[in-house]
């Protein structure tokens, strides 16, 4: 859809506003997931001084209804701070802060998927997961289509673009130099950016941490490990988890978008390294497997292996959350077990 021309803003005039003296004020901008279980939805409370710690963050509410989260008649959701980062783009005091959403009882909403990971991460914490995202996303223009891509056709075919290096290969790099700063900025624990397969399309790599046409599409490879695998022999762990995984597929498929699938049916076509939706594949240094055992993995006898299956849009708590219950707890079927409290 094309944008009127009263979208455009003066960014310079901003920018005068910006270098203004804040006083001992500091701006907090709470972030949440919203009922469609994908969009963001935000708002900033003005505190009276800087928070040192997730503690230091007051609970906040917002009105569900505008969020597909509640009803009109008893709208009021609660906002409990999660986590908190600097913030890249208002620059130290302020903050940024991830939070959960309850309800007026402060049952959890049901998107909030960190409450029931963070219940599941409790119980196997022994073992000590780790969990290292490759974000993979398209940089689009104003148009709707992917950005430095000719307005009445197609860049060449893919090939010379991932990893590629030149203005005629690598199309948006000034936006991911500047994400890739204000990460480190902010505090989040990236370890690594590359340009993609398809012109205009990026990845970024999160951790390790504890917690149409002939083109590729987006995912989100998930590379997961524990102390066991990590540790001499650990090939073994790996091959019995691989055996877990490939016998509830179709769980994990539902977990992996929020759409319990659809949205990955257009992507694991078994085309364009992915593998097919229908089938539960595995192989070392295969990128058109379900599961990939890298080739120093295989070599070492010990490490990691990587679910290429998550979509881009996936949620990781969900996807982490699956990945702990069929590999370490060793649940079977195609639903996830409860448990008591």
């Amino acid at each position: 859809m094309a944008t009127s021309a009263s979208s455009k803003l003066n960014k310079a005039v901003k920018q005068q506003y910006m270098e203004l003296p804040q006083g001992d004020k500091v701006q907090a901008m709470y972030i949440w997931i919203d009922g469609s279980g994908e969009g963001l939805r935000c708002k900033t409370k003005t505190l009276d001084s800087e928070p040192k710690t997730i503690e230091d963050l007051p609970e906040w509410n917002f009105d569900g209804s505008s969020t597909y989260q509640s009803e009109g008649s008893n709208s009021d959701m609660y906002l409990i701070p999660a986590a908190m980062f600097r913030d890249p783009f208002r620059k130290d005091p302020n903050k940024l802060v991830l939070c959960e959403v309850v309800k007026y009882n402060y049952k959890p909403d049901e998107n909030n998927l960190r409450h029931t990971c963070k219940q599941i991460m409790s119980m196997v914490e022994n073992s000590h997961p780790w969990f290292g995202m490759e974000q993979e996303y398209t940089l689009l223009g104003t148009d709707g289509r992917p950005f430095g891509w000719p307005s009445n056709g197609f860049p060449g075919p893919q090939g010379p673009y991932y990893c590629g290096v030149g203005a005629d290969k690598a199309y948006g790099r000034d936006v991911v130099e500047a994400h890739y700063r204000a990460c480190l900025y902010a505090g989040v624990q990236i370890c690594g950016t590359n340009s993609e397969v398809m012109p205009a399309q990026w990845e970024f790599q999160i951790g390790p941490c504890e917690v149409s046409g002939d083109w590729n599409g987006a995912g989100c490879h998930t590379n997961f490990s524990t102390k066991e695998m990590r540790e001499d022999g650990g090939l073994k762990v790996i091959e019995d988890a691989i055996e877990r995984l490939s016998k509830r597929h179709q769980y994990h498929i539902r977990a992996y978008d929020p759409k319990g699938g659809l949205d990955n049916a257009r992507r694991l076509t078994g085309h364009h390294e992915t593998s097919n939706i229908g089938e539960f594949s595995n192989g070392v240094a295969n990128r058109g497997a379900s599961i990939r055992i890298p080739r120093a993995v295989w070599k070492d006898k010990k490490g990691y292996f990587e679910d290429r299956r998550p979509s881009a849009n996936c949620n990781p708590y969900i996807v982490t959350e699956a990945m702990v219950r069929t590999c370490i707890l060793k649940e079977e079927g195609e639903q996830p077990t409860e448990y008591n409290k």
